[in-house]
């Protein structure tokens, strides 16, 4: 009844569904539609409700899009709408964002609601592909078997199939809790790549990393679909290492204190992703049973010309020694910063001077990469080039 009151006679209000509301000024310029859409606002942050003896404020975003002869069909001004409704969320809520013709966000915003079709489609035409990235062993003893270590990718196979970066599309999924959808099926097909040839995996790979989102370690169902999947996949589970990122355990820490004490508990390993980004890396890590410490690429790629990040990859390489957790750096892509983390004492480095991703058919059953030092011979390093046999 307040909002009703607050416009003309001639203005329409209407509820489109849930929380959303739609309303039509007639005749108005988007230099006069401003006052009457902060008034709504406003109107809608003073109001309170009490609930059993609490009490509650909302407020509202607004979107506020011009209907002219070139704004298209209605689908087209409402898609704009939602787009502009759904930017003034993204910028801090309770407020006004305005439309206009060559609006980067709400461009940027639509892309990704269209991507949001595009992923499930994909996910029911099985249109997903696996990639795998070698981790290599920068020490090894000089009777350690060297064998292959590395992190399945995901692309999305296009309508021309043409691979799509995750770039392009995992925003999306995230912005619109497609995560774990993409995360059940990664970890489905991985296993069915593991379970190919058992012997050749049982005798050559030594940890097939895998990467578990934020949204599916807040979803209590997830456990048990993993906890599943390996038992009923017949796949070991000691070369399996769940990479779960800092900040995703700290919004999660509950949830993914259990996943990590169940599967630990069968035999899986854990590694935390893109550490040292955030505020309390150290003080959470001590309450978490992790086996591998990823070391951010913001300080890996920089360390070799900026101190400050080498005493970063320094200083988290020592944590991790000192509580008996290997260390993984991230974004090694070039022979100098590759012999930097080798001095550094990193365990094992990731990136493109390494190899760069291939199809995980291919790499999984290729030949272990080979760049450690022996500790009986320092100074030696060989490179062994993968074969493409199988």
């Amino acid at each position: 009844i307040k909002l009703r009151m607050e416009l003309r006679e001639a203005d329409t209000l209407a509820r489109l569904g849930g929380d959303e509301f739609g309303i039509l000024l007639e005749g108005c310029s988007m230099e006069n539609a401003r006052e009457p859409a902060e008034a709504i606002r406003k109107i809608v942050e003073e109001f309170r409700f009490v609930w059993d003896n609490t009490s509650f404020r909302i407020g509202a975003s607004i979107g506020l899009v011009p209907i002219s002869h070139e704004s298209g069909t209605l689908t087209d001004v409402l898609s704009a709408a939602d787009s502009a409704c759904y930017v003034a969320k993204d910028q801090g809520r309770n407020r006004v964002h305005i439309y206009q013709p060559d609006d980067k966000a709400v461009s940027e915003r639509h892309g990704q609601m269209q991507w949001v079709q595009r992923i499930q489609d994909v996910l029911e035409q099985n249109r997903f592909r696996l990639f795998f990235q070698p981790i290599v062993k920068l020490n090894r003893a000089a009777d350690e078997k060297n064998l292959t270590h590395g992190e399945v990718l995901i692309r999305m196979l296009d309508e021309n199939n043409k691979i799509v970066g995750p770039g392009s599309f995992i925003p999306a999924a995230e912005r619109y809790q497609l995560m774990p959808s993409i995360d059940r099926w990664v970890v489905s097909n991985t296993f069915g790549m593991l379970t190919l040839d058992k012997d050749k995996v049982a005798n050559c790979i030594s940890s097939c990393c895998i990467n578990l989102s934020g949204q599916s370690l807040s979803d209590e169902r997830f456990m048990d679909f993993l906890v599943n999947e390996i038992r009923d996949s017949g796949v070991s589970p000691e070369i399996l290492v769940f990479e779960i990122t800092e900040t995703a355990v700290i919004a999660n820490l509950c949830n993914a204190s259990k996943l990590i004490t169940t599967l630990r508990e069968m035999g899986c390993r854990f590694a935390l992703d893109d550490f040292g980004v955030g505020l309390s890396s150290f003080g959470y890590l001590k309450n978490l049973a992790v086996d591998y410490l990823k070391l951010d690429g913001c300080f890996v790629k920089n360390m070799v010309v900026d101190n400050i990040d080498h005493a970063m990859v320094q200083a988290i390489n020592q944590i991790g020694h000192t509580m008996d957790i290997k260390t993984i750096a991230e974004f090694v892509e070039d022979e100098a910063t590759l012999e930097a983390v080798r001095k550094v004492g990193v365990d094992y480095a990731q990136g493109y001077v390494i190899a760069k991703p291939m199809p995980i058919e291919i790499a999984l059953y290729n030949d272990p990469i080979d760049l450690a030092s022996s500790e009986d011979e320092p100074d030696l390093v060989q490179l062994k080039t993968a074969s493409t046999q199988h």
